[in-house]
């Protein structure tokens, strides 16, 4: 580990050590009001309602009680009728033994600071993106377990297309999943922003926070180098503003089956303007200044460099970095009119599994920072939202990968076999309007439309939309 890293190592564990303590203080009343807010519906309690719940098949009030004390909160759907029925048979929300890890700090320190340890085999490629700038592709090639599983029928792998978080760190947690959906049959592809983990800055211009255009063409790449692969995408932390930014603005272009965020952070500009716990904002700004150190020569052209590593706020950061720049400043306002990843939200057209802990010490209680609204109005946003995990954690002892992976990839099986139902219907009713075509007139024809199958739209009522 490098000597920034043991240093950044040594203030987020003080960070634990303050947290256990203050944990141990308020954990009945924080248990007290998360059962009022987040799990407790009509003055029952969440293992009440497990219990005693309705069929599988039947939504209540759109947050369905899961096992491990987890929730599901999504508009009803046939594809959401799927993904609960899925969900409730997943071994991966079993709860298990308590442990040392259960605390929301040591989750979320464990995956931040602890060393990757030994990783997958990385095959790196380097994308010239059209103003000249450059991104990196890391193929995970290795090792290549025995009876890999293939994802689809075709005989092809799907690729998963993976994006770290915003500071550039690739964790520990990015690395499992990537192990782990290689040994599921998936291709995993890693992508770094520019001047991000090695990625040369051969341009003074770095990504802003919701802005996709980088990653539209790593897709258009992707796309030209597997043309029939299944493409699904995860993001971690604050790398969902560009995952939701892409899938909002290309909506049904995205190429995309489907898509999961593991703790975003959905209302961003809040985020950044209430700030984090003191430990966590003073981590990840060092982590910030230290990445772009090496590259302050070059970006002196365009910021004042001076204020950008004087910055003592993550808000301050960003802000100098983005708006504040010599050539063409803009306001905080426009900023985040233009970057804001929620700002196209009802364009996109790919279902979205957002997993999140109400215990999650960096975006903060959930009341406060999950647009529920969202989940309950767009048949396209799920939400799981669990007791524990901290931030980006949702570990388990060791040697069993987070069981954040198995769900998500659990989830986008679900949607290939839900998507392959629904082709197979859509297949039977166009045979039998062919079938009816052919025994009446052409004038008779063009009169009446042609039923689908009787009951199977009752059933299958969650339908793709095709916005752009």
């Amino acid at each position: 580990m490098p000597p920034w890293g043991a240093a950044l190592a040594l203030l987020l564990a003080a960070l634990a050590l303050l947290g256990l303590l203050v944990q141990r203080r308020r954990r009945s009343g924080r248990r007290a009001v998360g059962a009022r807010t987040l799990y407790g519906t009509r003055g029952q309690g969440l293992d009440e309602e497990v219990d005693g719940g309705g069929p599988a098949d039947q939504f209540s009030d759109g947050r369905e009680p899961l096992p491990g004390g987890c929730r599901l909160i999504c508009k009803p759907s046939a594809l959401a009728q799927c993904l609960l029925r899925a969900l409730r048979r997943s071994a991966a929300l079993e709860p298990g033994p308590r442990s040392w890890l259960y605390g929301p700090h040591l989750q979320t320190l464990c995956h931040f600071v602890l060393p990757v340890g030994p990783g997958p085999e990385l095959a790196r490629e380097y994308l010239q993106l059209a103003d000249d700038g450059l991104v990196a592709l890391d193929w995970v090639v290795g090792p290549c377990a025995r009876g890999r599983r293939v994802t689809n029928a075709g005989g092809l792998p799907a690729v998963l297309l993976v994006i770290p978080n915003a500071w550039g760190r690739l964790t520990r947690n990015v690395l499992g999943l990537c192990l782990l959906a290689l040994e599921r049959g998936y291709y995993p592809v890693i992508f770094h922003r520019r001047g991000h983990h090695g990625c040369p800055l051969v341009s003074p211009r770095l990504q802003p926070f919701g802005d996709p255009s980088d990653l539209k063409e790593a897709v258009t790449y992707i796309r030209f180098r597997h043309p029939a692969a299944p493409l699904f995408a995860v993001s971690e932390g604050s790398g969902s503003a560009l995952l939701l930014s892409y899938l909002g603005e290309c909506g049904s272009s995205s190429y995309m089956t489907g898509a999961a965020c593991i703790s975003p952070v959905l209302r961003c500009r809040e985020w950044f303007e209430a700030g984090l716990p003191w430990p966590y904002e003073r981590g990840f700004l060092l982590h910030q200044k230290i990445v772009l150190s090496r590259y302050a020569t070059a970006l002196d052209d365009t910021v004042d460099v001076n204020r950008l590593f004087r910055s003592r706020s993550l808000r301050e950061f960003e802000e100098t970095l983005f708006c504040h720049t010599k050539s063409f400043p803009i306001s905080w306002d426009t900023y985040w009119d233009r970057n804001d990843p929620l700002r196209d939200v009802d364009e996109a057209a790919v279902p979205v599994l957002c997993i999140c802990s109400a215990d999650d010490p960096v975006c903060g209680p959930p009341d406060h920072t999950l647009p529920t609204e969202l989940f309950h109005s767009n048949p396209y946003f799920f939400l799981l939202l669990s007791r524990h995990g901290g931030h980006c954690g949702f570990l388990r002892p060791e040697p069993l990968p987070a069981w954040s992976h198995e769900v998500i990839l659990e989830n986008f099986r679900t949607l290939t076999e839900f998507f392959r139902t629904e082709e197979r219907i859509k297949a039977l009713s166009r045979r039998r309007a062919s079938f009816l075509g052919g025994r009446r007139r052409w004038g008779t024809l063009q009169k009446r439309e042609v039923s689908p199958p009787s009951g199977l739209e009752g059933v299958f009522s969650w339908k793709r939309s095709y916005t752009r």
